[in-house]
């Protein structure tokens, strides 16, 4: 089979990261591998790098999950496989928390640029540990005190609020003893 020249058909290079359950078994995260890598093949994309970042935390909540399972990919590929690619992304909403795909660049990388098979490679995904999934829960039951950055502690407004209060209070007494 002969090779497709991959800039003379049009093909534009993106970038796209989707982000896992945390909990995910192993298995599924090898479901959606595969069928991102199906996809790709099936409209002739070249992949060009699959990086696995782990578990990491994620800016805000999403779907109640505060960690998630990142994944890095760049392909080669013509415009209307994005839609397609995410669409079966979409498709696999018990996995996928997030994605997004950008655009890097029109011009394709040198067909003469050799990719090894070490950079596409889809890492295998670990399970969660004991501990991870008994720290998790506690958060989620409020069992465990957690530091979240939205609560008003951490702004340091409430801090802020009780000082002005007990000045204010402090000022009223002085006003009052003055009085006397």
């Amino acid at each position: 089979m002969a090779e497709v020249n991959m800039a003379q058909t049009g093909a534009k290079e993106y970038e796209a990261i989707y982000i896992l359950r945390p909990d995910i078994d192993p298995d599924t995260a090898t479901r959606v591998s595969n069928r991102v890598t199906e996809v790709l093949a099936r409209d002739n994309a070249k992949l060009i790098k699959v990086e696995s970042w782990g578990r990491r935390k994620l800016a805000y909540p999403v779907r109640k999950y505060r960690r998630g399972i990142y994944v890095f990919l760049r392909f080669l590929g013509k415009t209307s496989l994005v839609a397609e690619f995410e669409r079966n992304l979409r498709l696999q909403k018990d996995a996928v928390l997030k994605f997004m795909t950008i655009k890097v660049g029109d011009a394709a990388i040198d067909e003469s640029v050799e990719i090894s098979p070490e950079d596409i490679q889809f890492a295998a995904v670990e399970p969660m540990t004991e501990e991870e999934m008994d720290e998790s829960r506690e958060k989620l039951l409020g069992l465990v005190e957690s530091h979240d950055r939205y609560s008003r502690d951490d702004r340091g407004m409430g801090a802020r609020m009780d000082e002005d209060l007990d000045d204010e209070m402090d000022e009223g007494l002085d006003d009052d003893e003055e009085t006397r």
